[in-house]
């Protein structure tokens, strides 16, 4: 899978367009209500406009995958999957802890992945054999040397189903051993995985995501020394279920994936 420097600058300029729509509508916004009962506002759409243009003009033959206006067929077994707000309800509530994530994956694979967080000028980047960038500069996972007691974050145990939930709780309590007051953080959408690569979070746990959903984190994940895959161990794909984990430190993977086994 080859990934050039041209496809890395095209995805900065998809990031920096997105940002340019979204920053007049921080703090000032409308809301309306999807099918799908989910808020959306105009700065999604506008975010999404402004990177298919973009695409239209530098990438017209590659497939387009975005939240706002669905997929666009391409040519070329390469597809740009964009979700222009991860977080929109974080957004709506004035609170920088969404992030717009601009993901290229190659035959079915994430190969490059942002997430731009617009407001307080953060930006992740990873791209298969390549390391991660924050800013610029090297991103690494930190070393965690027991499951219990490790940070873990998920967005809200409520967008689990019964049966999913069960598991998570099963996790939970392993990494608490006995203390459940050494809880989990819940909130923060795409902006947890940005903090597990720069070593500040150990484990994410997600259901129900979409492939613009975590397309971008696997190549930020991976390239700063995690894992990603999903509930049973596989690897992240266009096809995969939505059940997603982040390990920060794969040496603890087969202890998470035990922990989620144990739920009933």
């Amino acid at each position: 899978m080859r990934i050039t420097d041209a496809d890395i600058a095209l995805a900065h300029r998809l990031a920096d367009a997105a940002g340019a729509a979204i920053r007049p509508h921080f703090r000032n916004v409308a809301v309306e209500t999807k099918d799908d009962l989910s808020p959306v506002t105009a700065a999604d759409r506008e975010a999404e406009q402004a990177m298919r243009a973009l695409l239209a003009a530098e990438a017209p033959r590659d497939g387009i995958v975005g939240e706002e206006f669905g997929t666009s067929e391409g040519a070329t077994g390469r597809q740009w999957v964009l979700d222009p707000i991860d977080g929109t309800r974080a957004f709506i509530a004035g609170r920088p802890l969404f992030g717009t994530l601009v993901a290229l994956v190659v035959d079915g694979w994430p190969a490059i992945g942002i997430i731009d967080q617009p407001i307080i000028g953060e930006r992740w980047i990873g791209a298969i054999g390549r390391p991660t960038l924050f800013n610029g500069a090297p991103a690494r996972t930190r070393p965690c040397p027991s499951l219990a007691g490790a940070s873990l974050a998920t967005t809200s145990p409520h967008l689990f189903d019964p049966h999913q939930a069960e598991h998570y709780m099963a996790l939970i309590e392993t990494i608490a051993d006995g203390n459940l007051r050494q809880g989990p953080l819940y909130g923060g959408d795409c902006y947890n995985y940005g903090a597990l690569a720069s070593g500040h979070i150990d484990v994410v746990i997600e259901a129900g995501l979409k492939l613009y959903d975590f397309a971008a984190l696997v190549p930020i994940v991976e390239g700063a020394g995690g894992h990603m895959c999903d509930w049973s161990g596989d690897p992240l794909t266009a096809a995969s279920s939505g059940e997603v984990l982040a390990i920060g430190d794969p040496a603890r993977t087969e202890e998470v994936l035990e922990a989620l086994a144990c739920g009933h």
